[in-house]
């Protein structure tokens, strides 16, 4: 089977890990390189293979962490029980 030299939407937001609006957005951005063929847009496979950690972003710095981890206690700290009832459904 060979692999074709664009994906789709949907196949870049599975390999990036992100929403497909997420992608949709960075592609009207201009943040990903892509031309529309018809109704759908045509991403090249090796851009973003080559381009895959500046899509994503760069790791966070120390000080982003430490907000994300605060606001993560916070979050637990107050839904806790809500979200362990979530999880077990």
């Amino acid at each position: 089977m060979e692999k074709s030299a664009y994906l789709s939407i949907a196949q870049v937001a599975k390999i990036l890990k992100i929403s497909r609006i997420a992608v949709y957005k960075k592609v009207k951005k201009g943040e990903i390189e892509a031309m529309r063929i018809g109704k759908v847009f045509a991403i090249p496979r090796d851009y973003v293979l080559q381009r895959i950690r500046k899509i994503k972003g760069s790791p966070l710095a120390e000080e982003e962490k430490k907000r994300v981890h605060k606001v993560v206690d916070k979050t637990i700290s107050e839904y806790g029980e809500v979200l362990r009832r979530l999880g077990s459904e």
